[in-house]
């Protein structure tokens, strides 16, 4: 048995958990978190003051799989 966790984007979830359930997922444990990458933050705007967010909202997926499902999984959502 292996873990698998990824952390997504929350617009990208549901295509992560429907390709998951295509292939035969069978559960997995869904968390919000905050962090930054690629992305580096973005600037919002406030009653007319701009302010930086760094850490941006994630989703962070957790799963437990067989050995033998975990290439299949991995290749599915690599995607």
């Amino acid at each position: 048995m292996k873990r698998v966790e990824a952390i997504v984007r929350p617009e990208k979830l549901q295509d992560v958990k429907s390709a998951l359930v295509e292939i035969g997922a069978t559960g997995m444990t869904l968390e919000d978190v905050r962090g930054f990458g690629r992305q580096k933050g973005q600037t919002s705007t406030y009653r007319g003051i701009s302010y930086r967010v760094e850490f941006l909202t994630k989703k962070r997926l957790e799963l437990v799989v067989s050995d033998e499902r975990l290439k299949q999984i991995l290749v599915t959502n690599a995607t």
